[in-house]
């Protein structure tokens, strides 16, 4: 994390965190990326809504939660012997967009209705 300083956005307007399994696996590392964005005073969009819980702006991505549930699936096929023929790719079916209002006010953005009528989730 030493390498995430707020120097690292100069001349940023706003930030995309992509997903990363280190971020998502650690929340110590996932608050310290949110702080850092937010120390910058940068509107941000995050791929998790973990991200959103622990203060950033808005997040959009697969819902782990989900995802995880249907891996289960996966694995129950797996232990019954199915093979890699009856195996598909799956792709991601439910999708997290939340808005983190307290956040929006502290960073002294105002949020569009139209956005906040498209999240699912609005944190105040």
């Amino acid at each position: 994390m030493r390498a995430l300083r707020p120097a690292v956005f100069s001349g940023a307007s706003a930030v995309v965190v992509v997903p990363d399994g280190v971020f998502y696996n650690y929340r110590n590392y996932r608050r310290d990326v949110v702080e850092l964005v937010n120390a910058a005073r940068l509107p941000a969009i995050y791929p998790e809504r973990d991200y959103a819980d622990d203060g950033g702006l808005m997040c959009y991505g697969a819902n782990v939660r989900d995802n995880f549930r249907r891996a289960a699936g996966y694995v129950e096929r797996i232990l019954k012997r199915a093979g890699p023929a009856d195996l598909p790719i799956q792709e991601p079916v439910k999708f997290d967009f939340v808005v983190n209002l307290k956040t929006a006010k502290e960073l002294g953005l105002t949020i569009p209705p139209l956005i906040l009528g498209r999240a699912d989730e609005v944190i105040e």
